[in-house]
């Protein structure tokens, strides 16, 4: 009699840890916490960035782990990251919009990099909507050798001309943009160049 009791306790111990299995153990949800903070100590992430970094790394860490168990790993950092205030895509998005238009880069290929971190349409239009394209241009203009930033013994023939439009459009800059500063001199480039940030 007391045989059937402990195969029907065991039993009933099975089916209730059988909806468990999917959730995470303590051990597993203490590694994220741990994992996000170290993360995003060292970095700046996006959201998605963080998640699929966890999840990536518990693969690895945790034998069997199921998809369930990864997105709730990933929830849970995210989580973390959010309350720590270390995890804000918007400001995950000014910043690296302000970082690269200081470094010569379009709105379209700001755009474009925030979407491959996995940042919200508006988000994006928000913080790419802050950038000031015409210095960005000048900017990558100085960094290439460009127009009014050309050297002096560099003829401004046909062929070099195209060249450097090719390079605008490359990254992002619209004919327009690109033509007016190869036609600019090189004192006004320096004045847009002066503009605040």
């Amino acid at each position: 009699m007391s045989f059937e009791n402990v195969d029907d306790g065991v039993a009933k111990d099975e089916g209730a840890s059988g909806g468990d299995a999917e959730k995470p153990t303590a051990r597993m949800l203490s590694w994220s916490k741990n994992s996000a903070a170290y993360r995003l100590a060292r970095r700046m992430m996006s959201e998605r960035e963080l998640a699929d970094a966890i999840k990536r790394k518990a693969k690895s860490k945790f034998e069997g782990i199921t998809d369930v168990q990864l997105r709730a790993l990933a929830e849970h950092a995210i989580a973390f990251g959010r309350n720590m205030k270390a995890l804000d895509d918007e400001n995950y998005a000014q910043v690296r919009s302000g970082s690269a238009a200081r470094s010569g880069k379009s709105p379209r290929a700001v755009a474009r990099k925030l979407a491959e971190k996995g940042i919200e349409r508006g988000i994006i239009e928000m913080a790419v909507g802050e950038i000031d394209e015409v210095r960005a241009v000048v900017v990558y203009a100085r960094k290439k050798g460009f127009g009014p930033f050309r050297r002096p013994e560099v003829k401004a023939d046909d062929g070099r001309w195209s060249k450097e439009i090719a390079s605008f459009a490359r990254q992002g800059f619209g004919f327009d943009l690109a033509k007016r500063i190869l036609d600019m001199d090189r004192d006004e480039a320096e004045d847009i160049l002066l503009r605040a940030v």
